[in-house]
């Protein structure tokens, strides 16, 4: 196994979503702001979800169906991916973890090298608007890898080649106080193998006894259906392999809790950890822990 790359923080995770909209207004109702849409120049477009230590949440649709055929037609591997995970598992759901890199080019070859590529780099931009409505250009080259224990699931890098100079900060201001992500759950069945893909990715050695790696910004598991179960009190999702969960740390539980309350968000508690399920616009199980 590689380990020649430095340890990568998870970007964002990429949430598809069969209207944006809903995705807008169930991510609203649970207290996270939500920015302006943002066009891809290839048929998808998101709303996300940012938060204070630089990772966010992607809720991405399908807003140009004849754009994306065409990037399909094109080699697109992340339109590609998007409708594999569609055409297997629905519009709704979590389909890909995505880590920094400072060099996408180097993580392809290094894919290719070890035979997990999933298929040609992509880059591009698109305009990023703020909460005041001044836009600059976002630019982004990807590098993406995956294999075939890890279903309709894939992983890629992401490397910013330009970052809007915009004030973010009333973006990353949340009312359930969610500050920044603490962990990703998925479930399967040989979570080893799938942590083996995983780890050279984020630059780390893989915690096969724990099911886990530690990336430099967050824990990323993979549980069976069983742990699963007892951790979140939810049945794991059907299938060998799926992105199943995410947890975010917030500055307070119990308002977090009443936030959620007061929303009459379907929601309940396990220890110290507050469980909302998966629902149209929410593509995976949420979880709020208390920040330490």
């Amino acid at each position: 196994m590689i380990h020649t790359n430095p340890i990568r923080p998870i970007d964002h995770l990429v949430l598809p979503a069969a209207s944006l909209e809903v995705a807008r207004a169930r991510l609203g109702a649970l207290g996270f702001t939500v920015a302006p849409t943002g066009v891809h120049p290839f048929g998808t477009e998101n709303a996300c979800v940012y938060f204070a230590d630089g990772t966010f949440l992607e809720p991405l649709a399908v807003g140009d169906a004849q754009g994306a055929d065409a990037a399909v037609s094109a080699g697109n591997v992340f339109i590609a991916r998007d409708r594999l995970f569609r055409l297997s598992h629905g519009d709704e759901g979590f389909s890909a973890l995505v880590f920094g890199t400072a060099d996408a080019a180097s993580d392809h070859a290094d894919f290719r090298a070890r035979g997990v590529s999933a298929g040609d780099m992509l880059s591009f931009s698109r305009d990023f608007v703020g909460p005041d409505g001044k836009s600059d250009t976002a630019s982004f080259r990807l590098a993406f890898a995956t294999a075939g224990h890890t279903g309709d699931a894939f992983s890629f890098t992401c490397e910013r080649i330009n970052v809007p100079e915009l004030d973010r900060s009333a973006l990353q201001a949340h009312a359930n106080g969610a500050t920044r992500l603490v962990a990703v759950t998925a479930t399967g069945t040989g979570p080893g193998e799938w942590l083996e893909l995983i780890a050279p990715i984020a630059g780390v050695e893989a915690r096969v006894a724990e099911h886990s790696i530690r990336t430099a910004n967050a824990t990323v598991e993979v549980l069976d259906g069983s742990v699963f179960a007892d951790r979140f009190d939810l049945a794991a999702p059907d299938g060998p392999f799926r992105l199943a969960a995410i947890t975010f740390g917030v500055e307070s539980l119990a308002a977090a809790e009443a936030m959620l309350r007061e929303a009459a968000i379907l929601h309940h508690r396990i220890g110290d950890r507050l469980v909302v399920p998966p629902a149209p616009g929410q593509g995976a199980a949420f979880a709020f822990e208390e920040n330490s």
